[in-house]
């Protein structure tokens, strides 16, 4: 057996909070933001009125709601990238996106733009951290689907900024609304999830706790994996950090699977019960709800919710075996595909390793104005989608993608990359990933998914990636195969080139995909 690699898993801190006063205090109009909401919240991930440095420049994120931004706050976005930034724009595995290489000085009139472009919290400006709801991209609009997530979203949403107390959550507190679509990340790990399922008198909303819903094409998801990740947090140090935990260190939960189901009219009310139970329970120190189930059982979690909501919250053990019915397929995150709506497509495509530049973010605004319904939706695979394109003008609308320099076919290479910052923005990795991935992709053996990771916090990578690639100095790298292990699974080789790398590669996938002699 090959020796075991170094790995490391991430765990945080609930961050401190800038003064109470910028709680109550309503997101600006203008473009004199306070110098409350501008503050470092210190160990905490970059926000819109946070500006976080990074060795290539500050990182400003740009949480969207649902993941949607018009075809105005992309150019805006484009805009102010230039003006106050490197002008890259990151797409994040959260479906938002991310300003790179803010120039010092800059940071307050970068933010107040994206404020005055319609980017920030509704209320306050410390609600901006708490918005943190995915969807599915082809939500509303996915065939497949059996509920519009959408105006649950926005009523989540409001929620989260609403209500003071939630402002208190960590900046990766996350909750997952899945509406039934074939486009959905299901590896993604939540503390809270909803998935819509069918049952005799219309639809209910199964809900669990960290983790994904189950799926029968979903098997090898880890209930208790690490979703801090939001592509980008590599590039600096803080606290949150502080306390990594190998996997195997974590005590066990009872969480795994469906809870419970709630009427699609009760799931805020829900959410909202789950959070203030949270909030309640949770020790300073914890800021997942993994670490509050490694205190607290689930039916003490559930008892304790119930005295927030008005509708039976116990443990339903005839859903310990509910899987979501219909398999999730990322690869319709590419190209055109049918929505709901005859004759109408959303049409994908997958900027190399998950980053724009602003005159790439320009074209694709343009874009969807010109064929679409002008708005943009980001994925959790760092691609993105343009709605309500007709099924006649498609064609020119992916040609327009791929000389825009998006990927739009599943079988091209570096559709099946990813990539941390890497040393040029990072000063934590070993390596510059991003230009050998680049370097990997001219030699990636077909349908092969490899992350490469500068250090073992696995930044660009929420999921459990088939291949991992974890630098171990300039050019060089350790192999590791997802195998049931934790962290990211068996290192199968030290210290290879990318060459190198990429001729292990071909025989290991060829071996995994043949079938085992009898």
């Amino acid at each position: 057996m090959p020796q075991q690699c170094p790995t490391g898993r991430r765990s945080g801190r609930r961050a401190t909070l800038n003064p109470v006063s910028v709680l109550n205090q309503a997101p600006p109009s203008s473009t004199a933001l306070p110098d409350a909401a501008l503050a470092l919240r210190p160990s905490a991930c970059p926000g819109l009125l946070r500006i976080v440095a990074a060795r290539d420049g500050g990182i400003c994120r740009i949480k969207l709601p649902g993941g949607e931004l018009s075809a105005g706050q992309a150019l805006a976005i484009a805009e102010a990238s230039t003006q106050h930034a490197a002008g890259v724009v990151e797409l994040t595995n959260r479906a938002n996106l991310q300003v790179r290489g803010v120039r010092s000085g800059h940071e307050a009139a970068l933010s107040a733009a994206l404020v005055d472009a319609g980017l920030g919290p509704i209320r306050a400006a410390a609600a901006d951290d708490v918005r943190n709801v995915m969807l599915s991209p082809t939500a509303g609009r996915d065939p497949f689907a059996l509920f519009d997530t959408r105006p649950l979203c926005v009523e989540l949403l409001a929620l989260l900024q609403t209500e003071a107390r939630f402002a208190a959550l960590s900046p990766k507190f996350a909750l997952l609304l899945d509406g039934g679509e074939r486009l959905a990340r299901l590896d993604h790990p939540h503390d809270i999830w909803l998935a819509a399922t069918q049952v005799e008198d219309g639809v209910r909303f199964v809900f669990g706790l960290t983790g994904c819903p189950p799926a029968v094409a979903n098997a090898d998801v880890d209930a208790e994996a690490d979703a801090d990740a939001d592509a980008g947090t590599d590039a600096f140090q803080h606290a949150e950090y502080a306390d990594s935990r190998d996997a195997t260190e974590r005590p066990r939960t009872d969480s795994a699977g469906a809870l419970g189901a709630v009427l699609p009219a009760q799931v805020a009310g829900l959410v909202r019960a789950l959070l203030n139970t949270f909030l309640d329970l949770a020790t300073t120190d914890a800021t997942r709800m993994r670490h509050l189930l490694a205190a607290h059982s689930v039916d003490a979690v559930l008892q304790h919710a119930q005295k927030y909501v008005d509708f039976p919250l116990s443990r339903d053990t005839s859903l310990a075996n509910w899987r979501r019915a219909t398999p999730a397929d990322a690869a319709l995150r590419l190209g055109a595909h049918a929505q709901r709506v005859v004759g109408m497509l959303h049409v994908g495509g997958q900027p190399p390793l998950g980053r724009l530049d602003a005159a790439t973010l320009r074209g694709l605004a343009t874009l969807s104005q010109q064929r679409g319904n002008g708005t943009l939706r980001m994925t959790p695979w760092q691609s993105v989608l343009l709605p309500d394109i007709a099924a006649n003008a498609a064609p020119a609308v992916l040609a327009e993608m791929n000389a825009l320099g998006l990927a739009c076919d599943p079988a091209q290479p570096i559709a099946h990359l990813i990539a941390c910052a890497g040393s040029t923005g990072c000063a934590k990795s070993l390596a510059d990933t991003k230009a050998d991935a680049l370097l990997l992709a001219d030699r990636l053996p077909k349908g092969v998914d490899v992350h490469l990771s500068g250090c073992p916090r696995s930044c660009a990578a929420a999921h459990r990636a088939p291949y991992t690639l974890l630098a171990a100095a300039p050019g060089i790298y350790d192999l590791y195969r997802r195998d049931g292990q934790p962290g990211f699974g068996s290192c199968v080789a030290h210290q290879l080139t990318i060459e190198q790398a990429a001729d292990m590669l071909d025989p290991l996938a060829h071996a995994a995909r043949s079938p085992i002699d009898a």
